[in-house]
């Protein structure tokens, strides 16, 4: 399957960019929506959840310190949702296309994956842009976000790619995963910080993978810290595990994947 993908690399870039051009199709703003789509939405739970419901960050005396705290951790969310909600159904979406040309069909994972980090690595730019406004100018720890990029994409390629190919065989699977994604990203302190949280549900958070995962963004681009190794022992063992084995379950499933769709 690697090898599959090397020889496949210009077809993999090419349709990274047909897909990005085809998805703004007629829209002047293009790929502009990509950026302003997720920067809205932080600032309305900004704007709600700060000035509306007195969101604090402790004794933050950073100027903007929620809305970078907000920003920051809706990227990596962000990314990480893209990412698996683009491969559950990237097999359904274009089940045409399989039993029309002769491909790999690794090369679909991989495609909307290469789209969602173009989109992120977009959004990064307008998000500095942003923080510029705050007076919060850039770091060396902001270059931690890199591995975040590595993590959390990883671990939502891997997860997406295993709960794709279930979605083939059965269609419950999307549906019930819009559901816990809804309740994934409140069980991720993405809107409050880890010391809001109430006691008794901090236990949810420690376990979650996605607390440390967002939390490097939040920790180098807020409060310029690198993230804590071990801290990430246990998303990044998870993200290996999911990836490797989604390259095993798609190698077994792959031969019935067109068959049933």
């Amino acid at each position: 399957m690697l090898s599959a993908i090397w020889r496949f690399r210009y077809f993999i870039m090419a349709s990274v960019y047909g897909e990005l051009k085809g998805r703004y199709a007629r829209s002047r703003l293009g790929l502009l929506w990509s950026i302003l789509n997720p920067l809205a939405q932080a600032a309305i739970y900004a704007i709600i959840l700060s000035e509306v419901l007195g969101a604090k960050l402790g004794t933050s005396e950073i100027k903007g310190a929620y809305p970078i705290y907000l920003i920051s951790g809706m990227a990596a969310w962000g990314l990480f949702s893209e990412i698996l909600n683009r491969c559950l159904s990237v097999f359904v979406e274009y089940a045409g296309t399989l039993k029309k040309i002769s491909f790999p069909r690794i090369c679909l994972p991989i495609i909307v994956w290469g789209g969602a980090l173009v989109n992120h690595l977009m959004l990064l730019g307008s998000m500095f842009v942003v923080f510029l406004f705050f007076g919060h100018y850039p770091t060396w720890s902001w270059l931690a976000i890199i591995p975040g990029i590595v993590l959390i994409s990883m671990f939502a390629f891997g997860l997406g790619m295993m709960l794709g190919i279930f979605n083939v065989f059965s269609r419950d699977v999307g549906q019930i995963v819009a559901v816990v994604l809804q309740l994934w990203f409140w069980l991720t302190p993405v809107v409050y910080s880890v010391a809001t949280a109430p006691a008794h549900v901090r236990w949810l958070l420690d376990f979650n993978p996605m607390t440390a995962l967002v939390g490097i963004y939040q920790n180098a681009l807020l409060y310029g810290l690198w993230p804590s190794l071990p801290a990430l022992v246990f998303p990044a063992c998870l993200g290996i595990a999911f990836f490797a084995l989604s390259f095993v379950l798609f190698r077994r499933a792959s031969a019935e994947l067109v068959d049933v769709l």
